[in-house]
């Protein structure tokens, strides 16, 4: 009886431990249509030019794992504090930012300083569509094409905002023994329903998005992906109209392909490794992570300082 009972536990854990991490399938019953050729324009990559590009970024290298940061124009401190920690130039790993126009920016001081980092640096890449928040949504699908169209051959792929602490040390021994394909987890939603409130900053207006719920998705602060999705997503976009919630729509995409997002969390205490809350640093509790939300430049910096040198002693 006791053999069996633990047979029984084994078992349990196993279903568990697919659940969390292993993707899966979502059947539907019927195809969707393509999005009228007015809409689909908003996120087709005929729409847009490069005014800055790194085509040559994976030309003699396959990255195992690809860092997509969306960024302003402006936000030349953070850029640097990422260079400076998690997206360091490393073996393992690529880190490229990803940025639209300021408002009447093109022939600014701001455009010029850009150019100038982007010539020091060769990591930033621009496109002609305004930098604002409800056009994250474009930023991602050309994100997602770009990587498709330039950088097919690496293993994984993370977008993830610039004020985020990423433990990139964990997160790449953690995906050595990841699915290489139809695989994305980060910080699962299950129970997402739009907002119909205007005064919102997520408003969804039921004209928009008529549902009375949202697919599962994974929180837009950081996720992870197999880089065979970055050209399925896009290939998806055809079908499904642009909304200003990225992460959201990344949601709808994966529902077109059928694909499910994966729990990411550590066993034996089941705590979600992408946290997206703000949390005080201590060293020990972040090496347990993947990503923490919401640090200033400068507290990126010190909080890396330490954890860079002292993570081994945890």
């Amino acid at each position: 009886m006791r053999k069996r009972t633990r047979l029984l536990c084994a078992s349990a854990l196993l279903l568990l431990f697919s659940a969390f991490f292993l993707p899966g399938t979502v059947r539907h019953s019927a195809e969707p249509s393509p999005l009228p050729a007015d809409e689909y324009r908003l996120v087709s990559p005929l729409t847009y030019r490069y005014l800055l590009n790194q085509a040559g970024a994976c030309r003699d290298r396959s990255p195992f794992l690809v860092l997509l940061v969306p960024v302003a124009p402006h936000q030349a401190e953070a850029r640097q504090a990422v260079r400076s920690t998690w997206g360091a130039p490393s073996r393992d790993t690529l880190t490229l930012f990803f940025s639209g126009v300021a408002q009447g920016a093109l022939l600014s001081p701001l455009q010029r300083l850009l150019e100038k980092e982007s010539q020091q640096h060769a990591d930033i890449i621009q496109l002609d569509f305004l930098d604002s928040y409800q056009n994250l949504t474009i930023k991602t699908v050309m994100m997602m094409q770009w990587l498709a169209a330039h950088c097919p051959n690496a293993s994984y792929a993370m977008k993830v905002d610039s004020d985020i602490f990423v433990n990139v040390f964990h997160l790449v021994q953690r995906l050595r023994s990841s699915p290489r394909a139809g695989f994305i987890t980060g910080s699962l939603i299950r129970d997402g329903r739009p907002r119909r409130d205007p005064s919102s900053k997520w408003f969804l207006s039921e004209a928009l998005y008529h549902e009375d719920s949202f697919p599962p998705y994974v929180s837009g602060a950081g996720y992870v992906f197999s880089t065979d999705l970055a050209a399925r997503i896009s290939r998806a976009s055809r079908f499904v109209r642009v909304i200003p919630l990225e992460d959201v729509y990344v949601g709808l995409c994966l529902r077109v392909l059928g694909v499910r997002p994966a729990y990411s969390l550590s066993l034996p205490l089941f705590r979600n490794l992408f946290e997206v809350r703000r949390l005080e640093y201590d060293r020990c509790t972040f090496a347990r992570l993947i990503i923490v939300n919401g640090f200033k430049p400068s507290e990126l910096l010190a909080v890396w300082r330490d954890f860079s040198t002292g993570r081994a002693d945890c």
